[in-house]
């Protein structure tokens, strides 16, 4: 619905009986219309209402119905009126605006004021070239902005992490800028010469070759990049879940969820593609899993080295691309994180207390959420096996077993309840609606046939 729409058809919206408001000017009408209409996010088109509500006599049933209508999914689920996760609006330089590319330091700042106006919290950063990256993360700094960088191929060699982390990025996000600050024998990745990153099958396959080009675990070098980013107060999110696909796709793509928990659209979308983001499975080879496997290996001793002297690592997952299913993936990733060498508890951390942390300092708050403490939002889940024990019961559908009982394999596990702001829900029927999703979109697939 549109705003004028909206606003048109709420005209004749009001309590029985009540008398109608007095109309708006025609000229202070389309002059209200243009101010809505500039702006780029949903919560500071409310705010325009607001004001207009207070001069033109707007019954207050007539204005909570254009409010609501206008409100996005982000601004509902922070009122909870829908069921849906804490989301942090975090935009990439330019997005939202109308002023043409962000191509200067000016444009850059310019951008970042318009952002922090606009109910930003925070800068989503590729590689910009650095005079832009510097003035980008100034701005965010001084305003109150976070900050964290898919340091990307197509400039990481002008942006690695380091370079990145000393402009005063907060986190640097999957494995893009570490390998590259630390390279041995090159100063950018020694790339094959036919190499098209637009080929996704080279991008993501080669650059599992970066494990044995840098400088091994315990060298000067290796010790010094974590030293400085510790000093500087880097926060690492390696997402590990979202490429584990890589080391082992066949178990990835036939994961157990998928049945009954993946939509078959969603399914569609992994399955080998050149034109779909991180379906590159064109030709995927056992030695291009080695190459990952290793790669690996080198990743998470860097995590786990940075975790050991104090710096703090953050999860996250990156799910909805190469097999990761939303849920099921983050999950994975604190089995990940184990695997790396976190204590069970300090992966709970890291899912916890870091990510909150994280959050808010830029803004200079205390944190609001992440620990269990009086004051603080109630966010917990209720599981009836021991995560610390086994993450996998953590999933959806559980974890495998054998249940002495009837001497035949058993699922057990799952989240029980969810409890977002004090609120719970149930978790088993949060995901028996998803499985009906599947479901439906299975039959409609199938009358179509």
């Amino acid at each position: 619905m549109s705003v004028c729409n909206c606003i048109d058809d709420a005209a004749d919206w009001r309590p029985e009986g009540s008398a109608a408001p007095p109309p708006m000017a025609e000229r202070r009408f389309a002059e209200l219309m243009r101010a809505i209409e500039a702006e780029p996010f949903a919560a500071s088109k409310i705010a325009v209402l607001e004001a207009a509500a207070r001069d033109h006599h707007f019954v207050i049933a007539q204005l909570r119905r254009i409010v609501y209508a206008l409100r996005s999914p982000v601004d509902r689920m922070r009122a909870v009126e829908i069921v849906a996760p804490r989301i942090w609006n975090y935009q990439a330089l330019g997005s939202g605006w109308n002023e043409g590319a962000v191509d200067t330091p000016e444009q850059a700042r310019a951008y970042v004021r318009w952002a922090a106006q606009h109910g930003v919290d925070g800068l989503k950063l590729f590689s910009p070239p650095p005079a832009i990256m510097a003035a980008a993360l100034d701005e965010a700094k001084k305003l109150g902005l976070g900050s964290t960088a898919h340091l990307g191929q197509g400039g990481v060699a002008q942006m690695n992490a380091l370079d990145a982390a000393r402009l005063g990025l907060g986190t640097v996000t999957h494995f893009y800028g570490h390998f590259e600050s630390l390279l041995k024998e090159t100063v950018v990745q020694p790339w094959a010469a036919n190499q098209n990153n637009n080929n996704e099958y080279q991008r993501f396959g080669q650059v599992a070759r970066l494990w044995d080009k840098i400088y091994p675990q315990g060298s000067p070098e290796w010790k010094a990049y974590l030293e400085e980013h510790l000093k500087l107060g880097t926060t690492f999110d390696p997402t590990f879940t979202i490429y584990s696909a890589g080391r082992d796709v066949m178990k990835f793509r036939y994961a157990p969820w998928h049945e009954k928990y993946t939509l078959p659209s969603l399914m569609d979308f992994y399955s080998p593609s050149r034109v779909n983001h991180g379906a590159y499975w064109y030709d995927w080879t056992t030695e291009d899993e080695v190459a990952w496997r290793n790669f690996y290996q080198v990743w998470f001793r860097l995590m786990n080295d940075y975790k050991k002297m104090g710096g703090r690592v953050t999860t996250g997952s990156d799910s909805g691309f190469i097999y990761q299913t939303y849920g099921f993936g983050y999950v994975n990733e604190l089995e990940m994180l184990q695997e790396a060498g976190f204590h069970p508890l300090e992966v709970i951390q890291s899912a916890t207390m870091n990510g909150a942390l994280t959050l808010f300092e830029p803004k200079k708050k205390p944190i609001e959420f992440g620990v269990v403490r009086a004051g603080l939002l109630a966010d917990l889940v209720i599981v009836p096996e021991n995560p610390l024990q086994n993450f996998k019961t953590l999933y959806g559908n559980g974890a495998l077993y054998l249940n002495d009982k009837t001497g035949k394999e058993d699922w057990k596990g799952g989240v029980k309840y969810t409890i977002k702001d004090g609120i719970v829900y149930d978790a088993k029927k949060l995901l028996a609606d998803v499985a009906a999703m599947v479901e439906k979109q299975k039959k409609e697939r199938a009358a179509k046939k």
